[in-house]
């Protein structure tokens, strides 16, 4: 099969799978998409002997923040949070950063190493990261969704636009509208206040946290980690097939941790 016929029907499947995607925010990515759309390539085996990857980070001076929007469907309502110090990935973790850990690559575009991997569950994250944490000696997670919203947002630095770093979507993110259904290589698009590329579009991002819609209500205002318990986790960001309306910085959804998607990846926070 040539790679032309290939890419088409990756995008046919792509484009099949989201045909009645609801335009309301904040419902289980699940329900929209179904978990049968997920893309299973063969995964490229890499030959050589696996690597530490180099994985850019930004430090985030902690400090309060809003968290939520009134005019977003299903994003939560405005709360005051207070966050630690953090760093995050400059970046979503790309196919060469995954491919050096686990020796696969599972993206459903596997012929881009500079762009983010995708078609990875939550629980395919954990793994990563345990492999990561011993090859590194450090303590890598993924970030929490309090965490990723003020960065997003530009943290104490924030100019509060709509999207991660403009209120120009085209400046900042991958999207529908210019996309043209595929991921893109990581870092293209301009940073927001902090530096930091991509947290809005290309690829939704997987958040340490259990989705619940009501857990803001009531939750801590000092380094939130959400719930004890749930059925799907926190991802983030909007990704190249959602319209700029899905990928503005309040949006949320989740996804159940054991299946994975070509429009979720991942980005993490080193805690030292």
């Amino acid at each position: 099969m040539t790679p032309k016929i290939t890419t088409l029907l990756i995008i046919i499947l792509v484009v099949t799978s989201f045909s009645n995607y609801s335009t309301a925010q904040g419902s289980s990515l699940q329900s929209k998409i179904g978990v049968s759309s997920t893309i299973t390539p063969t995964a490229i085996k890499d030959t050589t002997k696996t690597n530490t990857p180099d994985i850019a980070m930004v430090f985030v001076q902690g400090g309060s923040f809003k968290m939520g929007s009134e005019t977003i469907d299903g994003a939560s309502k405005p709360h005051q949070v207070t966050l630690s110090n953090f760093y995050i990935g400059k970046y979503e973790v790309t196919q060469a950063q995954w491919l050096a850990v686990m020796g696969t690559n599972p993206a459903s575009q596997p012929n881009c190493r500079d762009c983010p991997i995708e078609n990875v569950s939550y629980d395919d994250v954990q793994t990563y990261i345990g492999k990561l944490n011993k090859l590194t000696g450090k303590t890598y997670r993924l970030p929490t969704e309090a965490e990723w919203e003020y960065a997003a947002r530009g943290g104490n630095k924030t100019n509060n636009y709509t999207y991660s770093g403009s209120n120009n979507i085209d400046d900042v993110g991958w999207y529908m509208d210019n996309a043209d259904f595929i991921t893109h290589p990581v870092g293209r698009k301009l940073a927001n206040e902090l530096a930091i590329n991509d947290m809005t579009g290309n690829v939704m991002e997987w958040c340490q946290d259990w989705y619940n819609a009501d857990y803001y209500a009531n939750s801590p205002v000092q380094n939130p980690q959400g719930p004890s318990t749930g059925t799907e986790r926190v991802i983030r960001g909007g990704y190249f097939i959602f319209d700029a309306n899905q990928c503005l910085v309040a949006n949320r959804h989740s996804y159940p941790p054991i299946h994975a998607h070509v429009s979720i990846g991942l980005r993490l926070v080193l805690v030292r």
